[in-house]
């Protein structure tokens, strides 16, 4: 349970104390998030190598689709709303939570591999 929770907290792995983002960005503003180099209290690094987070994209392709599903069965099969609507809020869904899943994702990845 304090793999779950490190990785909704977006703490470092090896210690659960440090940060694994320096920023979280603001999709708003058109900011993403920052990631720190390394841990500031244990000293990991999070970048393993050159290339470490391109599965990150998959992990983050998976919280976007299950998004987008959930939404999908809430909008239009619960709440009964025209396939137009659920697609608009679908995508405005997807914008808003592409920072988040953004960092998620790539705190999942470095979970995995730690």
């Amino acid at each position: 349970m304090s793999k779950v929770v490190g990785i909704l907290k977006g703490k470092c792995p090896n210690c659960k104390k440090g940060d694994v983002f320096e920023t979280k960005g603001n999709i708003f503003l058109l900011r993403m998030p920052k990631m720190n180099e390394r841990c500031k209290t244990c000293n990991l690094k999070f970048e393993k190598e050159t290339g470490f987070f391109f599965g990150a994209m998959f992990v983050s392709y998976a919280l976007a689709v299950a998004e987008m599903i959930a939404s999908l069965i809430l909008f239009w099969l619960l709440m009964d709303l025209s396939p137009l609507i659920v697609f608009v809020i679908i995508t405005v869904i997807a914008f808003i939570t592409s920072t988040f899943n953004f960092r998620l994702s790539r705190t999942i990845w470095i979970y995995l591999f730690n």
